[in-house]
C-alpha cells in the first residue's frame, strides 16, 4: 500500500499555510488524502468547493475524489513534450 499523507479541515478552514503545506507534501507524495472536520461542515456541497478551491490554489496535473467527508488528492505526472 502507497504511503498517503493525511491532512485535517476544521473550523479555520482553508488557509494560505494549507496550501503551501499541500504543495511541499506533493514533492514527495503522490496522494493526500484530506477529512473534513465536522466543526467545518457537513454541507456536501460546501465539502465539494472546497476542494475544488485547493485544486485550483495546487495548479495543473491535479485531480480529487471525494467519498463521504474525505477529499483524496492525486498528482499526475507532467505531461510529456
Amino acid at each position: 500500500m502507497k504511503n498517503i499523507n493525511s491532512f485535517q479541515i476544521g473550523k479555520n478552514g482553508i488557509s494560505e499555510n494549507l496550501i503551501e503545506s499541500l504543495k511541499s507534501n506533493f514533492k514527495n507524495h503522490q496522494n493526500i488524502k484530506i477529512v473534513f472536520l465536522k466543526n467545518f461542515s457537513r454541507d456536501k456541497e460546501k465539502i465539494k468547493q472546497s476542494t475544488e478551491n485547493i485544486v485550483d490554489n495546487l495548479g495543473r496535473n491535479y485531480t480529487y475524489r471525494i467519498i463521504g467527508f474525505t477529499a483524496f488528492i492525486k498528482k499526475w505526472r507532467k505531461p510529456m513534450r
